[in-house]
């Protein structure tokens, strides 16, 4: 029981610190704007390309994941992103500071898949949705302890590059626990499978993708699409409440703890109740919902009915990513649980990386006017219209999010310790499966040693692609 306590809260402070560090540039895109002497949506292509990195961290860590085990790659993973954000810190302009973003968005790319992978795979299966959303709210948690440092930081009139160095430093707290997470069983049962079954690592790369091509496109897209979702939401939302609305620092910073506390609990209720309704019902639920919320999260006639459409629609939407982690993993193939869930997450998230600076640049080249056609101005420029803009991009995915979960499966509750390994011909191997085959390997070494080994009466396979003969094959 531990051990479950230990996995669940280290990849859930993993996956908190790297939210941490990615909202650091969303919450202070104003203050890094007038730094840099720039635009705020040339700030926001920081954000860009930190999402269009992330996917070469999913990578290259999910494949040593896979081959090498989870703990360690972990363990590189965060020590990279603390140096690297300490560093954004200190970057003298804008161009150094995008070349630091996008190193960081290597490193984020790889925590999410292996964080996820290692605590799910420990999990027994009935708390495994509850912790999907858990883990999933490490993101709100996060940008709410982000939210909560910003405030700190431009209440007293400190530099914005603070937010950075205290993020590092959070990091840095996470390598020390991480020394003591052992290592996934459900993995070192893989590996055991593939040296008995002769495998090779990168072939079986191959199979995969052949054997399973669709499910993995499929996977990509939704993930797009749930990245969209969230970006759409959430990157611009406090250069909104700030530039458009004119909310004080103190003014933004509630509403968007506010609206960070109704996803954290949206998330982890859906995520457990998922469980028991099933993945894509309880998606398309949570989908449905948001859109029925966009007016009142944008449009709120005044500051409490705004603070509550906020509050909703996060609920909702990361009520609908609490399911995410336990979705993909469900659907990855048994051998590549490091790498699949991961890789695909920041594919979706490469694809929708401009979220942010859509709505910006849209925003500001269709800034508010007055009933009579003239231009709102404050403090002598163009107030941009992001709020429109953010309506509009939210309207248009939660539509696309709902047919895409609709046409795809899902494989709810896959044990995954019988689900441990897949060969060539995608087909499943369990823990009863590879027990078989040691027995089998154990007796056979008996028998060449002493020939007059008296034969087992329990009939056994001569190869692991034998055990598993009687099963359904399993394609994508």
């Amino acid at each position: 029981m531990f051990f479950f306590f230990l996995h669940v809260n280290i990849a859930f402070l993993g996956w908190t610190i790297d939210a941490f560090d990615y909202f650091c540039v969303s919450l202070a895109v104003p203050e890094i704007a007038k730094d840099f002497d720039v635009m705020p949506s040339e700030v926001t292509s920081a954000i860009t390309t930190t999402l269009m990195l992330r996917p070469v961290g999913a990578l290259i860590f999910g494949l040593l994941a896979d081959k090498f085990g989870r703990r360690w790659p972990l363990m590189i993973d965060i020590v990279l992103f603390s140096i690297i954000n300490m560093a954004s810190g200190f970057a003298p302009n804008l161009q150094v500071f995008i070349a630091l973003r996008a190193l960081f968005g290597i490193a984020m790319g790889g925590e999410w898949g292996l964080g996820a992978s290692l605590a799910l795979e420990v999990l027994p299966v009935k708390a495994r949705g509850l912790f999907s959303g858990i883990y999933q709210q490490g993101y709100a948690t996060g940008y709410l302890l982000a939210a909560l440092v910003n405030y700190a930081v431009t209440s007293t009139g400190s530099s914005w590059r603070i937010l950075f160095w205290t993020g590092a430093a959070f990091a840095l707290l996470a390598v020390f626990i991480r020394f003591f997470v052992p290592e996934s069983q459900s993995f070192e049962q893989t590996q055991e499978a593939r040296k008995l079954s002769g495998g090779n690592y990168f072939k079986e790369l191959m199979y995969m993708l052949k054997n399973h091509y669709r499910r993995s496109i499929y996977m990509i897209i939704l993930m797009a699409f749930f990245n969209f979702y969230a970006h759409g939401s959430q990157d611009l939302y406090p250069t909104f409440l700030k530039v458009q609305l004119g909310y004080t620092p103190s003014e933004q910073t509630a509403t968007t703890v506010i609206h960070n506390i109704g996803a954290i609990i949206g998330g982890t209720l859906v995520g457990l109740y998922s469980n028991y309704l099933g993945r894509r019902i309880s998606i398309v639920f949570c989908a449905t919902m948001v859109g029925t919320f966009i007016p009142l999260w944008i449009y709120g006639p005044d500051l409490h009915s705004l603070r509550f459409g906020a509050f909703t629609l996060q609920f909702f939407i990361q009520g609908a990513w609490g399911i995410v982690p336990a979705h993909l993993n469900e659907l990855a193939p048994a051998n590549f649980r490091g790498l699949m869930p991961g890789l695909s997450y920041q594919l979706g998230n490469l694809i929708s990386a401009a979220s942010s600076q859509i709505q910006a640049t849209l925003g500001e080249q269709y800034p508010l006017r007055h009933e009579d056609g003239s231009l709102q101005m404050r403090e002598g420029k163009p107030i941009p219209d992001y709020g429109l803009t953010q309506a509009i991009f939210m309207g248009c995915v939660v539509a696309c999010l709902i047919i895409t979960t609709l046409v795809g499966k899902e494989e709810r509750n896959k044990d995954f310790m019988q689900n441990i390994y897949e060969d060539k011909h995608g087909r499943v191997i369990g823990l009863e499966d590879l027990g078989a085959q040691k027995m089998e390997q154990g007796q056979q070494e008996v028998s060449s040693s002493s020939p007059s080994s008296v034969t087992p009466t329990a009939p056994t396979a001569t190869t692991i692609e034998n055990n598993v003969e009687i099963q359904e094959t399993k394609k994508s």
